[in-house]
């Protein structure tokens, strides 16, 4: 009987259900459809794996870029100390070089006036000798 009914393209499967497709065919198509729901499992659980992956690496990223832009304000910080120490040194140079500049200007009247006083005692012990 299955097969007069095959030349009409009806078949009798395990179950004794009248199908329109071959029992061969219909196993494959079953066995397809059950690879192809593991498939979509795997490819959907693999797209779950990637976001999580891209967004640690975003989070990673962004850590990066917060530690390198404290690092470049740091280093900034330090510039910027480093110029004020130098700014600070050569004002203390300047002043350094005044303060010497004024002592060897006093030194020289210093030099100056003991002359004079030199020149005043030798005219007062002349005047008062004769």
């Amino acid at each position: 009987m299955a097969d007069s009914l095959a030349k009409y393209g009806l078949y009798v499967d395990d179950f004794s259900k009248i199908r329109i497709l071959e029992p061969e065919v219909a196993g494959q198509s079953e066995k397809l459809r059950v690879e192809c729901h593991g498939f979509v499992s795997k490819i959907t659980e693999f797209k779950k794996n990637s976001d999580e992956f891209i967004e640690m690496l975003d989070s990673l990223a962004n850590e990066v870029e917060r530690e390198k832009m404290r690092t470049i304000g740091a280093r900034n910080l330090l510039r910027s100390v480093s110029k004020q120490r130098e700014a600070q040194k050569q004002k203390i140079q300047a002043l350094i070089n005044e303060k010497t500049m004024e002592l060897e200007r006093l030194r020289i009247q210093y030099d100056s006036l003991r002359r004079i006083e030199q020149e005043q005692l030798e005219t007062i012990e002349h005047l008062t000798v004769n």
